[in-house]
């Protein structure tokens, strides 16, 4: 059972109407953008590949490693929806900024199951939210894996992330494991709602 969440290429349209980037593609279709940009952060082994697979309604059996990027859109009537997954090690971290520019929500993936790199996942997101490309863009956790046993509990993260000091933009930490798509339809719904439009 997952903790409850702390509030503070191209893909082709599946019958899992109600899941993950669909949801989000209606909301843009609500709006009078044309185009929605949603990035996808975190360190190496975090999940984040397996997430937005999941949300693309994707094949999760094989996953590799990603080296550069992946790049999941959606189009329809002259609308579209982006969804960046950079990869998390070391050496690709430098190049995260090349993607923040008219960025709408930012999504970042913890392991929550690892506590030997809270630290260094905590050090990279108090970065990309120091950065003023991203300045005011929402941030939405998803602290993955919660399936295991090991998996540190939503509250506990959100204090070691000292995310009650965040006071720029609206967070939320939600719950889920990207291997059982758990909560990340709860969090996709946040992402709609919470959707900062900006010029672009």
């Amino acid at each position: 059972m997952l903790i409850p969440s702390v509030t503070a290429g191209t893909a082709t349209c599946t019958t899992q109407e109600s899941m993950g980037l669909l949801s989000v593609f209606r909301r843009l279709k609500q709006s009078p953008e044309q185009e929605v940009h949603l990035l996808l952060l975190g360190l190496d082994n975090a999940g984040k590949t397996t997430v937005l697979k999941q949300l693309a309604a994707e094949n999760i059996s094989h996953i590799t490693p990603t080296q550069g990027f992946n790049l999941k859109s959606i189009e329809s009537d002259g609308f579209r929806l982006n969804v960046w997954d950079i990869g998390g090690q070391r050496k690709i971290r430098p190049y995260w900024r090349n993607y923040f520019e008219s960025t709408d929500v930012l999504i970042y993936v913890i392991d929550s199951s690892d506590r030997n790199r809270f630290e260094e996942a905590s050090l990279k997101l108090t970065e990309l939210l120091e950065d003023e490309m991203l300045a005011s863009v929402p941030l939405l956790i998803f602290a993955n894996k919660q399936d295991l046993m090991t998996a540190a509990p939503v509250s506990e993260l959100a204090e070691l992330l000292d995310l009650n000091t965040i006071r720029d933009r609206t967070w939320q930490v939600q719950a889920c494991s990207a291997v059982t798509a758990e909560g990340l339809q709860d969090g996709m719904n946040w992402v709609c709602r919470n959707m900062k439009f900006r010029k672009k």
